[in-house]
């Protein structure tokens, strides 16, 4: 299940924008095999709040696209093993993480990058979810191998540059 909270006052957030946001996670998680019911809490700030949030996390001062962080440690990418002990006994979920997102951000770099708002968002969506499941760009191969998911998933929901 996808929670979404927003907590900014600068882009509107439709219903559109919400089911986006629900459909992409859904999409990328099914796409990497993810076979068990899972939570993803997706919190919607402006620049200020992730600034404060990069800051206060990575000890960078200044703003952001996109944060995420994973509560599940998948030792081995594309093996997402859980145990009983991951499961909430309430919902029978696991809770994978966390994403921040920067709608302000994402509405500054749709322009930027000249394409629409709605791919930016999916776009940051994906590439988090990606980071959840335990995957970098710190290397150039694995940044070629984030890249190359993000483009499969997005073109599989029809959403292209």
């Amino acid at each position: 299940m996808v929670f979404i909270e927003n907590n900014q006052s600068k882009i509107e957030v439709t219903n559109e924008l919400r089911e986006l946001i629900e459909v992409v996670i859904d999409k990328a998680l099914k796409y990497e095999g993810i076979q068990f019911n899972y939570d993803v809490n997706v919190y919607l700030v402006d620049n200020e709040a992730i600034k404060e949030i990069n800051k206060e996390y990575r000890k960078i001062d200044k703003e952001t696209d996109v944060l995420s962080f994973p509560m599940i440690d998948f030792r081995e990418r594309g093996s997402y093993e859980v145990f009983e002990e991951d499961f909430d006994p309430e919902t029978n979920n696991v809770l994978l993480g966390e994403i921040v997102l920067s709608l302000e951000k994402a509405f500054e770099q749709s322009k930027e990058y000249e394409h629409p708002f709605i791919r930016e968002v999916a776009f940051l969506i994906v590439h988090s979810v990606l980071h959840l499941l335990g995957y970098d760009h710190e290397v150039e191969d694995e940044r070629k191998a984030m890249r190359q998911k993000e483009e499969e998933i997005l073109h599989s929901l029809g959403i292209t540059r």
